[in-house]
């Protein structure tokens, strides 16, 4: 496999969506853009309500990704969890689409003896500290979402630290939704590091409506500017996406 690039959505969120498309329809979308979109549900001590679970659920499935439920004190290890654990699976899935090719329609890794399921395996391992990676973060700052904006800071700041450990490149982006003055707004842009949203996220103001669909649709129109302006500036092919959903 050529080197290449691993994208995903980062979806933090407590409720609802409320306004704007279906947030599960634009997933699905993200999906057939080789884009996985994952999603984490916060709590306070308050139980989520059964339509947001079902919501936060759904749109993991259709995304290609990974749903996950926590409390706001277990956030930091939960999202470096599920963006690497994303990887992993995203990863499984590229090879087992190699093996059916190679193999036929009935082969995945599973079906592989054991030793060389376990070569397999580390072929994925290295993939995952090796691929580059894009991460767009998106951020409910919805009114019940306000007690929780400092523990989302410091997951994030977390994550960054811990995927530029990595051998391969990272690059974070953060919207927040609703925005100040439309539905969704962008307060960090492409870059390695995100120690500045330190700084940025005591200016959050939350409240107003949940447009998670309308987000998600931001998002997707992120990552195909990113594509468009390196294509501008490269033409190796170093910036194709191999990785694709297969879920």
């Amino acid at each position: 496999m050529r080197k290449g690039t691993l994208r995903q959505i980062l979806l933090i969120t407590d409720g609802c969506s409320n306004h704007g498309e279906d947030p599960i329809a634009m997933a699905a979308l993200a999906k057939e853009q080789g884009i996985t979109v994952n999603v984490i549900g916060v709590l306070d001590q308050d139980i989520i309500d059964e339509q947001g679970l079902r919501e936060i659920e759904g749109i993991a499935q259709s995304g290609g990704g990974i749903s996950q439920v926590v409390y706001a004190k277990q956030l930091s290890q939960t999202v470096q969890m599920v963006t690497r654990k994303a990887m992993t699976q995203t990863l499984q899935g590229v090879i087992n689409r190699e093996l059916k090719q190679i193999l036929g329609s009935q082969a995945s890794i599973e079906q592989l003896p054991p030793e060389k399921r376990g070569e397999v395996m580390e072929v994925v391992e290295e993939l995952g500290e090796t691929v580059n990676l894009q991460v767009l973060i998106l951020v409910d700052t919805s009114g019940s979402m306000k007690t929780k904006l400092q523990t989302v800071k410091e997951a994030l700041l977390d994550l960054s630290i811990s995927l530029n450990a990595r051998l391969g490149n990272n690059e974070f982006s953060v919207f927040v939704f609703p925005g100040k003055k439309g539905e969704v707004d962008r307060i960090l842009d492409w870059t390695p590091k995100m120690e500045s949203i330190s700084s940025i996220f005591p200016k959050l103001t939350s409240g107003g409506i949940t447009p998670t669909g309308p987000a998600i649709r931001e998002a997707l129109q992120q990552f195909q500017k990113r594509r468009s302006l390196k294509s501008l500036f490269t033409h190796d092919g170093d910036d194709d996406v191999y990785i694709e959903q297969s879920m």
